[in-house]
Order: structure tokens, then sequence, then C-alpha cells
């Protein structure tokens, strides 16, 4: 009973931070009104959270054992229920983004902490069920997100999708402060590498940045976004230089000496694009071109969850009797392929039914990834490096999230431009079907009792309002594609992979 609490709690605490990854997508408009901030600084929200997510999250096997674990655990679950309660009480947009980071510094931890813990309640020959139950968390949590905070924005004010942290936060707090034990093994730190941490800090805050705010400012149209990419190339570069040569590393990179984890590393980025880019998309697609409410998209997503918790089990299962991860992996690469391809061949006249459809496809799927993904990135680690690959595998999803919006979001402006100007071009006299629309949407504005003249520019309205949707539509159908390119792309690394280790499903996360 002590272990299923435990599990659960810290499973919350995950779901907790993941969600918080996503929830204020749908409240900036409403942050920034009630704030007295326009939507480019509102967004900073975002990216500060993001920024602070993905500096901490390698960070926490070195913190973890400079300061004990169950000591960091706690103050981080601490932490960021505190700053989650300062962003609800911010007065100014610029305090919010302040707290919303130091709120990301405490919420990193709760990710890869609590995946080793949860490993650590299941005996050897069980720990892909423990994948499982920490994949529910890492599918779950992005994906009600956006609806959640969209709900809470409606029924009640933005302050709220931070407010509703602090009960859970308090419980999670009390439950580890009672039941958490430090691990048998202390890993000791002889030296503390301040400039590796310094390195990892500037480089990926940088980039970061540049995939949050790279598309609002134009790219490289924009002085600061060129001098954040250069700083985040070398900074990044120097990063990994040091790391690989010093004798005390905050991160230890050379765990990705092992085939496995570097490939599982690469195709769980890919997984977090998939992940965080669909629940983009879909929203922004039913939302904007068929009119759905941030509830009724909330529905249309839930099935998808409800079956992807059975798929994590499911394949957990699986993996227990021997199946081979790769096997499991190309499978669920094919459902969410399946998803993708669904989803571009939508229209403005599809309908619920056929979008959860798709939603299904695309959550057996990605739940089918997340368990042998993790079991094939640690499947060829020592017992003492688990930690730290689990530590990069999980940063590596959420960069891959943000390369992931910030490549579809620039793709749909991009592609959107280009259809609107072919479809535009397609409007002319010469154009008899074009003709033909025109005049029909000019007769209807004239038996509404409309003169020539003001019929003649509603239907031009009409008519540039038309070619507005089929744009949006094409480009949509265009980003689903390209998602279904990239993970088509990325199959072949599988058949890169090393043999597992024997009985890699029974690698313990406890045994370092």
């Amino acid at each position: 009973m002590r272990r299923t609490i435990l599990i659960i709690t810290v499973i919350a605490a995950a779901v907790m931070e993941l969600i918080d990854t996503s929830i204020v997508n749908v409240a900036l408009s409403h942050m920034s009104g009630n704030l007295g901030a326009t939507i480019e600084d509102a967004s900073w929200v975002i990216t500060s959270y993001a920024i602070a997510n993905v500096i901490i999250i390698p960070l926490t096997s070195f913190l973890s054992a400079l300061l004990g674990r169950r000591n960091y655990y706690i103050g981080s679950v601490i932490a960021f229920t505190f700053f989650s309660f300062m962003c609800g009480q911010a007065s100014n947009i610029w305090m919010l983004v302040i707290f919303r980071f130091l709120q990301g510094m405490g919420g990193g931890a709760l990710l890869s902490i609590s995946q080793t813990i949860v490993f650590e309640q299941y005996p050897k020959e069980k720990q892909n069920i423990a994948s499982a139950l920490f994949g529910v968390g890492v599918f779950v949590g992005p994906t009600i997100g956006p609806t959640l905070g969209g709900y809470i924005t409606e029924h009640f004010s933005w302050p709220w999708i931070f407010y509703i942290n602090v009960p859970i936060g308090i419980l999670v707090t009390t439950v580890c402060l009672i039941l958490l034990a430090e691990p048998k093994t202390k890993p000791i730190v002889a030296k503390v590498d301040w400039i590796g941490i310094a390195l990892l800090a500037i480089g990926v805050s940088c980039l970061q940045t540049v995939l949050e705010r790279g598309e609002t400012e134009d790219w490289f149209a924009t002085t600061y976004i060129i001098w954040l990419s250069v700083i985040a190339f070398f900074g990044i570069l120097l990063f990994i230089r040091w790391e690989l040569t010093t004798d005390h590393p905050a991160v230890n990179l050379r765990v990705l000496k092992s085939r496995n984890l570097s490939i599982a590393a690469i195709l769980t980025f890919v997984s977090g694009v998939g992940i965080y880019s669909s629940v983009f998309l879909t929203p922004v697609f039913v939302q904007r071109l068929l009119n759905f409410t941030p509830t009724q998209t909330g529905l249309l997503l839930l099935p998808g969850a409800v079956l992807a918790i059975g798929g994590l089990m499911i394949s957990a299962r699986v993996l227990q009797k021997g199946v081979s991860p790769i096997v499991i992996i190309v499978t669920g690469m094919a459902g969410f392929i399946l998803f993708t391809w669904q989803m571009s061949r939508l229209s403005v006249d599809s309908n619920g039914g056929d979008i959860t459809t798709s939603l299904i496809w695309r959550g057996v799927g990605l739940a089918l990834i997340t368990v042998p993904l993790t079991t094939l990135a640690v499947s060829s680690l020592d017992p003492k490096d688990i930690p730290q690959g689990a530590a990069l595998n999980n940063m590596m999803r959420q960069l891959g999230g943000s390369f992931g919006i910030a490549i579809v979001n620039t793709f749909l402006t991009y592609r959107n431009a280009t259809h609107r100007t072919v479809l535009v071009s397609h409007i002319t006299t010469d154009n008899p079907l074009a003709v033909a629309r025109l005049n029909s949407y000019t007769q209807y504005f004239l038996a509404k009792g409309y003169n020539a003249y003001n019929a003649k520019h509603m239907a031009l309205g009409v008519l540039d309002k038309v070619v507005t949707q089929q744009s949006n539509v094409m480009s949509f159908s265009d980003a689903f594609l390209l998602l279904t390119v990239i993970f088509i792309a990325a199959l072949p690394l599988l058949f890169y992979s090393g043999k597992m280790k024997a009985g890699v499903s029974k690698v313990s996360i406890s045994d370092h």
C-alpha cells in the first residue's frame, strides 16, 4: 500500500510538471489583457518555463548526488508549488515571467527523479511496468494541458491555472516527507563543475529562446535572434567538449557512447516532436477552422488519451514476454503515421468522429513508442549510468517538443502564404469557376437588398474568406504530412541499434 501511494504521488508530480508545459498556451490573451502587456511579451511566460526545464533536466542526476536525492526532490516540489502560487499573484507580466522561470527550475526535477523513484518501487523483472506507469504521465500531461487551461480560463480566471498546483504540491510534499527514502548508496560529488553548468545554461537557454521566439520575430531577420543563435551554437559546442574532457562533469555525456542510448535519444527527440506538435496542431485546427470550443476539443482528445493508457500497459506486458522493443516501436510509429496521414486528409466538412478516430491512432501509437524507447535507452548502460541516461533522454523529449512546435509553426506560416498566393492567382476573369463563384455570391447579396456596388464588394469579401480558409486547411494538411515524413525518416535508425543485454527488462535503476 505504501508503495502504491508513493508511485501515484510521484507520477502526479510528473504529470503536474508536464501539464504546465502547455497549460498557459490558451490563456495568453487573457494574461496580456489583465496585466496590460502585449501578446509578444506574454509569450515569454511560455518561453521562460521551457528554458528553465531544459537547463535543469540534464542536471538532475548531478544535483541529486550533490544535495541528496530526497532533499533535492522534496525541495523541488516545494519550489514548484510556491512559485506556482506566486505566478497567480503576479501583478505585471515581467514578475510573472520571473516566477514562471523559477517554477520551471523547480519542476525540472519532477520528471527524471519521479521516473527513477517509480522504477525503484518494482523488482527487476517488472521494470517495464514501471516504464508504462511513468509513460502515462509523459503522454497524458502535454495532451490535456491546453484543454485544461482553456476550461479553467473560460470558467474561472487565468491565475487558477497556477493555483491548482498548490494543493497537489502540498500533498506530494507531505507524502514524500513520510514515504520517500534516500537511496541506499549515494554517489559522491568530488568537485562541482561550475564551468559545465554555466555553458549548459548559456547554450540551451539561448537555443530555447530562439526556438520559442524565432517564428514570432521572423527568425534571422531579427538581430537578437541571430546573436542568440550564434551564442547557442558555440555555447553547446563548448559544453559538449568540456563535459567530455573534464574529470568530474556535471552532465556525463560519455554515456552517449552507448549506441542504444544515442539512437533512443534521437527517437525520443522525434517522439517529442510528435507529441507536442500534434497537441499544438490539432486544437488549433479544430478551434480555428471547425469552431470547436476548448471543452469540445478536450472531449476529442479524451478517447485517445484513455486508450493510450491501455497501450502503455500492453507494450510493457509484451516486452516482458520477450518481444523486441524494435518491433513495438515500429508498430507505434506506424500508428502515429496513420494518424498524421488521416489528419492530412481532413477538410472543413470533417466532423468530430473523424478527428477522434485519428486521435485514437495517435494515442495508441505514441503509447507503444514510449515504453520500449525507455527500455532501449537503458538497455546497454551500466546501472550506475542509468539515471544520467534517463535524464538525457527526458531532455531530448522536451527539446523535440520545442523544435517540433517551432518547425510546424514556421512551416504553417510559409505554406499558408504559398497556398494563398497560388489560390489568388487563379481568381481571374479568365477562370470560369472563379467568375461563377463570384457571381453566385453577388446574386446572393443582391437578393438580400444590397445595391450592385455593395453586393459586389461583399461578394469579394466572402471569396477572400473562402481563399483564407482553404489556404489554412491546405497548410495544416502539409504540416501533418511533414510529421509523417519525419517519422518515416526516423524509422531506419532502429535497425542500427545494438543487441540489448540479456534481461534488459530486468535492469534496475535502483542498483546504482
